[in-house]
């Protein structure tokens, strides 16, 4: 076998492989000689049909089968041969008019990567405690989670339920199939398209209004996107909400047995503390993120862009196929997904080279102490644990996270690091901000 290889760019090879073809022969003969045993001709007995005649019959599919036999088992040969690493698939294409086989592989290959500018990271590492008035908020927030609604006799405000009847019209087609009936929404939620909840302050039950607003550029139905529309709304009642007391009933709902409010605030204060542990480790990580991007060039292989594309678009494939419409119809930006799919290839092939170069490996403890304390948010915490160390594909999705952890410590350890303070509340906005 000879082996050639042509740099086309810098990620981009083309490797072109030749069998002798004293190899093609020796294979087809082998090949026809067993089919000449198995196959059944007229005119012939089993067993008893001429080399010959199988060859006329069945030579152009037995070499068909023996190339590509031969591709699959040369290919991987060769890039051992020449040391060649790829990403992703390859095109490969048979070279016609040649003694013997031959073709040609198209494939990238991985990039290179230095971590020479790893000391000129800088990186922001959050800090932050929580207060007795951030357990207070979250209380609140709980009990808005326990709301109630009761009817009133007066006009709708910012935070009220209403009900409607509406219609919609655009471009003088309605798209609403007819009157909505009955549609609860909660004014200030942003459940609707923007402007549509603004008009539906200050309305009693009974009163008729009629009003335009326009859908988002990125509207998931594409035929409505960025157009303008009318909306014909009818009240059919106003709903104020009910906040419940801080009292033991309510403490027993969150688990707290004993209704004891300072044995519930010190429960509530956990919980935030693992959220807040959390979300300052995200904090540190996204830091880490950009400055890797900022200080360090990595070229990029095509295949392993569109393969992340592809698993992006995955989930909203599944969502298409459920409403049964086309995956273009839900008016995607492509250049988002592009955008995001560089940033993790990028962020992969870096983390990659930093655990291969500091031969980082998982460590078993601190895999078995994030599972632990995964679980302590749960009723039956070792039921937990129990549940992913039973399952490798669970286990393994841990393990990756936890190495993924161990080199970003390994990068924070090379990298110039100024501590700045949060707030819990801006800690996890900031969280939600950059999910």
């Amino acid at each position: 076998m000879q082996v050639s290889v042509e740099k086309t760019s810098e990620l981009s090879r083309k490797m072109t492989v030749s069998i002798p073809d004293a190899i093609v022969q020796e294979k087809m003969e082998s090949r026809l000689k067993k089919l000449a045993r198995e196959v059944k001709v007229d005119g012939f007995r089993p067993g008893k049909v001429p080399a010959h005649v199988v060859k006329k019959l069945y030579g152009d599919r037995v070499k068909g089968e023996i190339t590509g036999d031969l591709v699959e088992s040369s290919y991987f040969e060769a890039l051992k041969q020449e040391n060649i690493n790829p990403a992703g698939q390859p095109h490969i294409q048979p070279l016609a008019e040649t003694e013997g086989f031959a073709y040609v592989a198209e494939f990238e290959v991985y990039p290179e990567i230095s971590l020479d500018n790893i000391n000129q990271l800088q990186v922001i590492r959050p800090l932050a405690n929580i207060t007795e008035d951030d357990v207070d908020t979250m209380i609140e927030k709980l009990r808005q989670q326990k709301k109630t609604w009761q009817e009133v006799d007066r006009a709708s405000a910012e935070g009220d339920n209403i009900t409607i009847n509406f219609s919609g019209v655009s471009e003088g087609e309605n798209f609403t199939g007819g009157k909505v009936e009955n549609s609860k929404i909660e004014i200030g939620s942003q459940q609707m398209i923007p402007g549509f909840e603004d008009e539906l302050k200050g309305l009693s039950a009974g009163a008729v209004k009629t009003f335009s607003a326009t859908f988002p550029e990125q509207y998931h139905s594409s035929n409505l996107a960025g157009k303008t529309a009318e909306f014909e709304i009818e009240v059919v009642k106003v709903e104020a909400s009910v906040l419940p007391e801080v009292d033991a009933e309510f403490i027993k709902a969150y688990g707290v047995d004993a209704g004891e409010i300072t044995e519930f605030r010190a429960d509530v204060s956990a919980n935030m503390e693992r959220e807040l542990q959390q979300g300052l480790k995200n904090k540190l990580k996204s830091s880490v993120f950009d400055n890797l991007l900022t200080h360090i060039t990595v070229p990029l292989p095509k295949a392993m862009i569109d393969q992340e594309m592809q698993q992006l678009l995955q989930p909203y494939a599944e969502q298409a196929k459920k409403r049964k419409v086309k995956l273009e119809d839900l008016n995607l930006s492509p250049e988002l997904f592009e955008s995001q799919a560089k940033r993790r290839v990028a962020l992969g092939l870096i983390f990659s080279e930093v655990i291969q170069k500091n031969k980082l490996t998982i460590d078993a403890d601190k895999v078995r102490a994030v599972i632990t304390d995964m679980a302590k948010s749960y009723e039956q915490p070792e039921d937990v644990v129990n549940w992913y160390y039973a399952d490798q594909s669970r286990l393994n999705d841990v393990q990756q996270m936890v190495l993924e952890d161990q080199a970003i410590d390994w990068l924070v350890s090379q990298a110039q690091v100024t501590d700045q303070t949060f707030s819990f509340s801006e800690v996890m906005e900031k969280q939600q901000t950059e999910a």
